[in-house]
């Protein structure tokens, strides 16, 4: 936390440009979901109070850098306004004239929000001259987007050079906080749960938590390469063979280390990628061709509990099984029930895992719910995060 915040910052009176994760679910012209919207309140509340001027920015799923009508943000700006109980003006362009115009026009307190930032090549590309000519919209920039935070793009990175400071919002300083502590000053027994597809995708973080975790509790898809390198038969589930000796190498380091890596004893099996699929409980021994892992197990819960019960620090990324499926949603959701009923600080990393949660249910019921995914991630793996990394040092 060497970076500036928020409250370094005196913003009375000043253009502030907020990168902000507007990046939400949209069904029929309408947001569908408005927790990332809500989790930026804080930050744009304070700036209202501050009297600032107050510009926001966000990109919206994946327009490939040019103008998709489909991905204009005024949906957004629409339910922001009904949030904050006050206007919010919305441009149609990011940068140029328009926006410049509009917030010549602002006066103190007023709400402003850019065209979807991906709509411009410049944005992903990091390109300096659109980081430019974001920076010159604002005197001050306030990152508060986490989400995005691992990505070096001109809306997160590049920006700041263009401005007179660069501070992170409550979010994202907030985020910090959380994760950095359960990973590098957490109450003991530390317990990570990884799940996910693929162990391609979590070599880092694995590695990483070896060194830090009392327990490692291995799920979803990318338990099956472990499964795997132990010799046993896996069906038709998703392995990654190419990972075999990595699987092999990373069992033995926690053994070395006398980290608890924990995999599943018994697993859920279908004949089809399908919800319609015939499905049984078999060990893991036991998984014949025709047959694919799609869920942890009843006896894999019990022992994955068990482990649970006596951790104080949970920290979770990815799930069980692929609990979009009703019928392979058992592991995961029985997961989070018993992670809402510990005494312990629980941090779920974003993404699927806090999908889970919030489908349980039991979102209230844990310590903290990262708004990103991704960077979440990052911080786990112990790397840092581009979108932080540029903001201005503290004095």
């Amino acid at each position: 936390m060497d970076k500036k915040i928020l409250k370094d910052i005196d913003v009375a009176g000043k253009k502030v440009l907020v990168r902000v994760d507007f990046n939400v679910p949209m069904e029929a012209g309408e947001v569908a979901d408005d927790t990332r919207l809500r989790a930026a309140l804080p930050t744009i509340e304070y700036l209202i109070e501050e009297g600032a001027k107050v510009i926001l920015m966000s990109h919206l799923g994946r327009p490939g850098g040019k103008v998709d009508s489909e991905l204009r943000l005024d949906p957004v700006a629409k339910r922001l306004a009904n949030l904050l109980n006050q206007a919010v003006t919305k441009t149609d362009e990011t940068v140029g004239e328009e926006p410049q115009t509009a917030i010549e026009r602002m006066e103190t307190g007023e709400v402003l929000l850019l065209e979807n930032t991906r709509f411009n090549p410049g944005e992903k590309a990091n390109d300096p001259d659109f980081a430019r000519q974001l920076g010159e919209l604002a005197d001050v920039y306030v990152n508060d987007a986490f989400g995005a935070t691992h990505r070096a793009h001109a809306s997160t990175a590049g920006v700041v050079e263009y401005v007179q400071e660069a501070a992170m919002g409550f979010l994202v300083q907030n985020e910090l906080k959380m994760i950095s502590q359960a990973i590098d000053n957490p109450d003991t027994p530390l317990v990570a749960i990884i799940g996910g597809a693929k162990v391609s995708d979590k070599i880092g973080v694995i590695e990483s938590l070896l060194n830090k975790a009392d327990a490692l509790l291995i799920g979803g898809g990318m338990a099956n390469t472990f499964i795997a390198a132990q010799g046993y038969n896996i069906g038709d589930s998703l392995v990654e063979a190419d990972k075999l000796d990595l699987a092999k190498r990373l069992m033995e380091e926690a053994k070395n280390k006398g980290v608890n890596l924990v995999l599943p004893s018994d697993v859920v099996v279908a004949d089809d990628f399908s919800n319609q699929a015939e499905t049984k409980v078999v060990k893991v021994e036991d998984i014949e061709d025709g047959w694919q892992a799609l869920d942890i197990g009843p006896e894999s819960i019990n022992s994955f509990t068990q482990v649970l019960k006596d951790a104080k620090t949970v920290v979770w990324n990815g799930p069980l099984g692929v609990f979009e499926m009703s019928n392979f949603a058992k592991g995961t959701m029985e997961i989070v029930q018993v992670l809402a009923d510990l005494e312990a600080t629980t941090i779920i990393g974003g993404g699927d895992s806090a999908a889970a949660v919030e489908k349980a249910g039991l979102a209230a019921e844990m310590t903290h719910i990262s708004t990103g995914g991704g960077a979440s991630l990052q911080l786990l793996e112990g790397k840092t995060l581009p979108g932080v990394e540029a903001l201005d040092d503290r004095e």
